[in-house]
């Protein structure tokens, strides 16, 4: 049984996040503000089903996808590309590969207690999140 993801889980941490914005080309007035800013990510897990939410109060982003199944992503609130995308399960982490002009694009998600782990990568650069889940 893969590990369980459901719940709302609220942002504590956030390691090169700069860095990610400008290997995805952000412009320097948006990342300025994404780096204020404090994420809350709302997961619904049913088995291999995931409906996600990033909430933070300049932009959200909504993404839903079955593990195993590649689709087309649209990264409107993100940097405006169009990714192939395509989730795993890697024993209880969740690896994402996103497939497009930029190269080892992607994400990694486990959990570890009570703590979501993020990794975000693109090009040459990595991403820390770590957020705490919500009672």
């Amino acid at each position: 049984m893969p590990a369980d993801y459901n719940g709302t889980w609220v942002m504590e941490k956030n390691d090169n996040f700069d860095g990610y914005m400008k290997a995805l080309d952000i412009d320097f007035a948006t990342r300025k503000i994404a780096a204020h800013l404090t994420q809350t990510k709302e997961i619904i897990q049913n088995g291999n089903e995931f409906k996600t939410k990033t909430l933070s109060t300049f932009r959200n982003y909504l993404v839903d996808f079955t593990v195993g199944v590649e689709f087309e992503e649209q990264t409107k609130t993100l940097d405006s590309r169009t990714v192939q995308t395509l989730v795993s399960w890697d024993g209880d982490k969740l690896v994402c590969v996103q497939k497009g002009e930029k190269n080892n694009r992607g994400w990694k998600h486990w959990i570890e207690g009570d703590k979501l782990y993020l990794e975000l990568t693109c090009e040459d650069q990595v991403c820390i999140q770590i957020f705490k889940k919500k009672n």
